[in-house]
């Protein structure tokens, strides 16, 4: 009976003692991404002239447990190592976004950070510049795209991003500039497919777009790894089941990284106001014919469009089934309405 308690107290003892070994790895892991993104936005502040570092919250989803650089505003947070951490409260919501809580803005990003050196500082660089951003020039906007949700906003859209992944893999400055002219093809005809589009897409672009063309860049990737890394991305962006927020971080950072051999500080010459497209077009001296229409059979062949139409239509098909599907079973079928009234209270005068 001893030597059942001594082993069982044994494991008890072990398991506490390896938990606190695992709590203090991760604790040093986290504290090392910090210094890591620190000195990065050191040497990346020529990009906007301005460190990006700032208040960082890493939150664990499932226990809502937060790690952070900066004590909080009212000096409640533990000390761990070289960190500070404590519970997120149950009212602010967990996402990679930035937030202001307790009179700062935090660059609030889930954990685990991703195992690759470039995706997580390209994250955490992205959320930081979201904070960085009013005093860049900015407002944060998350006005979505609806349109990018219709068959052809859909793929006017995939064509685009075909032509600018032809643009990035491009040898000749003369090939790149026939495939970005293409690109920009697709995109006006989509806009003139839907009026007042431009403005939306031009919105959430300013925001997301170039949040994440400052992560890229901070990121230090190599020629090769940004196009690896474009590629695969892009790839991953095609199955989204939508594409009305997703879009914009993928469309300025490759035109902006193609932009920036030619301007490699482009960024600082734009502000909350810009239109980035005409922005781009300008920049990369293309010239455009005034109407679009006519070229887009001409050249969809060339980037995937026989299949793009094909899967975009059957897409289409398959959403109006399941719509009149819906309408039979919730309205024409045996159903039950529950009717509601609102009655106003009587006010009573004297």
């Amino acid at each position: 009976m001893k030597r059942l308690s001594f082993i069982f107290f044994s494991i008890i003892h072990f398991s506490f003692v390896f938990a606190q070994k695992l709590e203090t790895e991760e604790i040093n892991r986290i504290s090392n991404y910090l210094e890591e993104i620190k000195e990065t936005t050191k040497k990346a502040s020529s990009i906007w002239n301005k460190d990006l570092y700032g208040n960082i919250l890493l939150v664990v989803p499932e226990t809502r447990q937060f790690f952070t650089n900066q004590r909080d505003a009212h000096n409640s947070l533990q000390t761990e190592s070289n960190l500070f951490t404590g519970t997120l409260p149950e009212n602010l919501n967990i996402a990679n976004t930035s937030i202001q809580w307790n009179g700062k803005c935090w660059a609030m990003i889930m954990l685990p950070l991703p195992e690759d050196k470039f995706e997580r500082i390209n994250l955490l660089a992205h959320e930081l510049f979201h904070c960085a951003q009013p005093s860049l020039g900015f407002v944060q906007n998350n006005q979505e795209s609806p349109h990018l949700d219709k068959k052809e906003g859909r793929i006017y859209l995939r064509l685009e991003m075909e032509a600018l992944l032809k643009a990035l893999l491009s040898e000749t400055e003369k090939e790149q500039k026939r495939h970005l002219t293409h690109a920009f093809i697709f995109r006006k005809y989509r806009n003139s497919l839907f009026p007042g589009s431009s403005q939306l897409e031009n919105l959430l672009e300013l925001n997301e777009g170039i949040a994440e063309y400052t992560g890229l860049m901070v990121s230090g990737r190599t020629k090769n790894q940004t196009k690896e890394h474009f590629i695969s991305s892009i790839n991953e962006f095609f199955k989204n089941s939508s594409y009305v927020r997703s879009f914009a971080y993928y469309t300025i950072p490759i035109y902006g990284y193609l932009l920036s051999f030619k301007i490699p500080l482009w960024n600082q010459n734009i502000h909350s106001n810009s239109q980035l497209i005409d922005f781009f077009i300008k920049a990369f001296e293309l010239q455009l014919p005034s109407d679009v229409k006519p070229l887009i059979t001409h050249i969809s062949n060339e980037y995937n469009g026989e299949t793009i139409f094909a899967e975009e239509e059957k897409r289409e098909e398959r959403i109006k089934q399941e719509i009149a599907n819906y309408k039979r079973k919730f309205t024409e079928k045996f159903h039950v309405e529950l009717k509601f009234e609102c009655r106003l209270p009587q006010i009573k005068t004297a």
